[in-house]
């Protein structure tokens, strides 16, 4: 049984695996974490094997802590994966990127696969067909650009995310709304349809806390999956135990 550890700036969320199947997850605060951990282990008592994803790293404390329950593997980039690293600057490619890739690798082998994660930015990483990570793009996710329109202007307002029931903004609130997510939308559909110009059969996976706003809304073929970054890490750790 797996535990994986994702460390975000905010939140760390755990959850548990058994043969590659999601048991239970769960997230908390950083403050939190030694107690949820605990709570794991008492409900999770068989969990050998754990890997921790860190944006934002833990204390050593609560490493020597975490180690005292299980084996820990520590993702970085020298860390073993299940695909080819095609990236110029590996070095620089984030450790939540490398996780969906690698669950990409696992899930859909010999595919052109497109991972969409819309969080705080939104990244599109692409892995082909013969199992080559080749890159993708970084852009501002949902939340990112309501903030840049009211920190960069005297006037507009801070809002919170509201998909726009009509395509003209009639107030200037609604006229915030329709840019930003259809101003998302278009992109993530035009990104979609220049890979799939490019690449055959190609699989398109959505993912990310935003997720939510926005695949009933695309209007190319995906596949929705909020713990595809979770099994990645899963995919990861098992990779590593070989």
């Amino acid at each position: 049984m797996n535990l994986v550890i994702d460390v975000g700036n905010t939140l760390v969320k755990l959850a548990v695996f058994e043969s590659g199947t999601l048991k239970h997850k769960k997230p908390c605060i950083k403050t939190d974490f030694l107690a949820t951990l605990a709570e794991f282990f008492d409900h999770f008592p068989t969990i050998t094997d754990c890997i921790v994803s860190s944006v934002s790293n833990l204390s050593e404390h609560q490493l020597s802590k975490l180690r005292q329950y299980c084996k820990i593997l520590l993702l970085d980039h020298e860390t073993p994966v299940p695909f080819i690293n095609k990236y110029s600057t590996p070095q620089t490619l984030g450790i939540d990127r490398i996780a969906l890739v690698s669950a990409a690798a696992y899930q859909y082998v010999a595919r052109n696969v497109l991972i969409i994660d819309a969080g705080t930015c939104i990244t599109y990483d692409f892995l082909s067909e013969d199992n080559e990570y080749l890159g993708g793009a970084i852009s501002a996710g949902i939340s990112l650009r309501y903030k840049s329109l009211h920190t960069f202007t005297d006037k507009l307002p801070l809002l919170e995310a509201n998909i726009p029931k009509e395509f003209i903004g009639s107030s200037t609130a609604t006229s915030i709304h329709s840019g930003i997510l259809n101003g998302v939308l278009y992109e993530i559909d035009g990104f979609i349809d220049a890979y799939k110009e490019n690449y055959e059969n190609l699989t398109v996976i959505l993912t990310g806390g935003d997720a939510h706003f926005l695949r009933e809304t695309i209007k190319n073929d995906i596949f929705a999956n909020s713990n595809f970054l979770l099994e990645g890490l899963n995919h990861i750790l098992e990779y590593n135990k070989h």
